[in-house]
């Protein structure tokens, strides 16, 4: 199945808010992670029920739980239940084929994004979705699978380094976001190098395999703007102070996001527009390459008209040809056609055919 595709199909006929799991099948238990800090104070430890969040609940300091796993569809439920999230949100984390997007509701505000990699192996970037809940005094992360962009914020929290210890639950959304974002940078290096490295075979040898690289890597850019581009208009609401969550201190930092992910869009807008001028490079050095051959063939051809001409009037069978009696006529006729030859290629070169 295409990446781009889920099963959305399995929700046909189903009412709203029907939690139903649409993404990859996983047999991993479900992951729960809390940490919970302060200025002065830090915990960390792993949730193994769910009915040990009930004492963090509603009480400062802030808490960042963060769910590994989306595919135990009775858990979700559990966890919407004890933070009283609408059904409509679960039904929107548990649907990982859904595009980025940020909701208000009376408790929490909702938002949606993609998580980028860059598989080595597959050579393609892969998408993971992350949801936020961001409420007054917590925060919650929905992660498809383990493994993410996110352990550079759990040391500055361990460690206590910036600001992060100081502020708010909506701080803490800002620097995952910031995380994402800024992988968006590893990854576009790393097309950013493929493409460097693809204009130099380009120019010095084109192959077949150049060009199915030029059109898989236009394919990547149209993905890697899919995903990023919704981002842009996310951001663009929150830091305008859209959400009653968001406090207007942390715009400041949202907006710096939002320049970030334009900065993303405006590289990949011209990643495209070099990929579009390398297949121009590639199809007008084929087709030099191709002129250059028949231009060869041409000249070769063009040699051979009249000395074929002569030997095919050499050739016939009559019986009374003047020169065939001759006793140097042999010798004479390869003379006429190579002087006819040499006489061509003279021309070819005043003419700068060759």
């Amino acid at each position: 199945m295409p990446r781009s595709m889920k099963r959305a199909s399995k929700k046909a006929g189903l009412p709203p808010g029907a939690l139903i799991h649409i993404g990859e099948k996983k047999t991993e238990k479900v992951k729960i992670t809390l940490i919970e800090y302060d200025e002065g104070k830090f915990q960390e430890k792993e949730i193994k029920n769910i009915d040990e969040l009930i004492p963090f609940n509603g009480k400062p300091p802030v808490k960042w739980i963060n769910i590994e796993g989306l595919h135990d569809v009775e858990m979700i439920g559990k966890i919407g239940k004890h933070f009283n999230l609408h059904p409509l949100t679960l039904e929107d984390i548990l649907n990982t084929g859904q595009r980025p997007k940020s909701d208000d509701f009376d408790d929490y505000t909702y938002i949606v994004f993609k998580m980028l990699r860059y598989e080595e192996k597959e050579q393609e970037v892969r998408s993971e979705q992350v949801s936020l809940i961001i409420g007054s005094d917590f925060l919650i992360s929905f992660q498809e699978m383990a493994g993410d962009v996110f352990e550079s914020v759990r040391n500055r929290i361990r460690n206590g380094k910036g600001r992060i210890r100081r502020l708010s639950g909506d701080y803490l959304a800002y620097t995952l976001m910031d995380a994402v974002v800024d992988h968006y940078f590893l990854i576009l290096e790393i097309f950013g190098e493929k493409i460097e490295f693809l204009e130099d075979e380009i120019l010095e040898n084109p192959t077949p395999r150049a060009l199915e690289s030029i059109y898989e890597m236009r394919g990547e850019m149209i993905y890697l703007r899919r995903q990023v581009w919704p981002v842009r208009e996310i951001l663009s609401r929150l830091e305008k102070g859209a959400s009653p969550f968001i406090q207007e201190s942390t715009g400041m930092y949202l907006r710096d996001i939002y320049d970030h992910t334009i900065q993303v869009m405006d590289t990949i807008e011209s990643f495209r527009d070099i990929l579009a001028g390398l297949l121009d490079i590639y199809l007008s050095t084929i087709s030099n390459k191709m002129n250059e051959v028949m231009k060869v063939l041409t000249i070769i051809a063009t040699l051979f008209i009249p000395i074929t001409f002569v030997a095919g009037v050499y050739g016939m069978n009559f019986k009374y040809m003047p020169e065939l009696d001759w006793r140097w006529g042999y010798f004479a006729v390869w003379l006429v056609m190579i002087a006819v030859a040499v006489i061509m290629l003279f021309f070819f070169r005043k003419k700068r055919w060759l």
